[in-house]
């Protein structure tokens, strides 16, 4: 079972050198000029070119080869019940599987796999505030989970919700996933939860846990919720013509998942596209589900998007770092001066027929992991879940 990570006893410097490719997680320029990148005490501080970088005095350095540097991936739909075991799939170590997937944070979308789940109000509050400061003190791997998310029930009146913030819960259960599935009682409750600083997810598409039901168009549009949950179907998506009423209806995020219709997925991306809204996408995984855990599951949607979705690969990798960051008020998934230190450094899988790492993913293949950083602190080397890498990064200085 992976642990609790140790953090840093004292003062650190990380210094990446040798970087073949930046990528920076931001859309608006999604590959930086950069070979070195520096990181202290867990922040970024340099990010440029070696000759104009302070180097001196690292605690770690780290020889990229020529590899590609790129923020830690962000699965935005997970379901983690306690510690680093899943019920559902009764699997544990399934959090440090993604750790070698490149994810370094994860969203929780509910505890909804809890056995025993409490549906009345006092229990479901304290489950959610129970799983929040579970994960706040315990980082399997060293990856950041974001947990504690309450699936709202018809009984719960605003002052739950404020009670629920002072308890620095800060995010939703899929909406849907309990008794709450009609559009004004969802829509009433959101707006209890936005008050007060709450974000919000909605189930969309057919049922997947007993409890849950069909969420169409009409509840989501008038639920407004945050993020569009899995609009790609989780597993069941809704029909065309009501995913596009969707996109279009609202400004919310989309959300695409893997434990979902790959066609849909597709399809939304099309949409986004033709209405130049793709810094709406963000990925999830949707999982621990009944088909399993994918900790390659971000880095395949990453894949599947670009080659089939024709989005160039840099671009795809927004959609699991700086757009997620973004929507979710983040402080990691974009490699800039202030933000976390969470890196996943990668290169194209041995005999790719890829000419490099962005070509590679753009032909459908997965890139190879050689090493996870989780504020600023080296979390895994070489992946033992994705292809082998054709470069590997290797530690010169500790």
């Amino acid at each position: 079972m992976a642990h609790d990570e140790p953090q840093a006893a004292g003062p650190t410097k990380l210094v990446i050198r040798n970087i073949g490719l930046v990528l920076s997680g931001a859309m608006e320029k999604p590959i930086l000029d950069a070979d070195t990148i520096v990181a202290e005490n867990g922040r970024i501080t340099a990010i440029g070119r070696a000759k104009d970088v302070d180097a001196d005095g690292a605690t770690t350095t780290v020889d990229a080869n020529g590899t590609t540097v790129a923020p830690g991936l962000i699965d935005s739909h997970v379901h983690p019940v306690a510690g680093d075991w899943t019920p559902r799939q009764n699997q544990i170590g399934w959090i440090d599987s993604f750790l070698h997937g490149g994810v370094t944070t994860m969203i929780s979308a509910g505890e909804v796999h809890m056995p025993g789940r409490p549906r009345d109000v006092v229990g479901l509050k304290a489950m959610a505030i129970f799983a929040q400061r579970a994960f706040w003190t315990l980082r399997p791997g060293g990856v950041k989970v974001h947990a504690g998310a309450p699936v709202i029930e018809n009984e719960m009146v605003e002052e739950d919700f404020r009670e629920l913030a002072a308890a620095g819960v800060k995010l939703l259960g899929e909406v849907g996933l309990g008794g709450v599935k009609d559009g004004p009682t969802a829509r009433k409750m959101v707006g209890w939860a936005r008050k007060y600083g709450i974000q919000s997810t909605i189930h969309t598409g057919g049922p997947s846990i007993p409890g849950s039901g069909l969420i169409d168009k009409d509840v989501v549009l008038e639920a407004d919720t945050d993020v569009v949950g899995h609009i790609n179907g989780g597993h069941t998506a809704l029909p065309d013509n009501q995913i596009r009423c969707i996109c279009e209806g609202c400004k919310r995020g989309l959300e695409l998942v893997h434990n979902g219709n790959e066609r849909a997925a597709l399809y939304t991306l099309r949409i986004a596209r033709e209405m130049g809204d793709l810094s709406r996408v963000i990925l999830g995984t949707d999982a621990p589900a009944g088909s399993g855990v994918q900790p390659l599951g971000i880095l395949r949607m990453v894949s599947l998007l670009s080659s089939l979705g024709e989005v160039p690969a840099e671009i795809a990798f927004c959609f699991a770092t700086g757009n997620t960051a973004r929507m979710r008020a983040l402080d990691c998934g974009i490699l800039e001066v202030g933000r976390a230190a969470d890196f996943v450094i990668m290169d194209k899988a041995q005999h790719s027929a890829g000419k490099n790492l962005l070509d590679s993913v753009q032909l459908g293949d997965l890139p190879g992991v050689g090493m996870t950083i989780i504020d600023g602190i080296i979390r895994t080397q070489r992946s033992r879940n994705t292809p082998p890498a054709t470069k590997v990064p290797e530690i010169v200085g500790h």
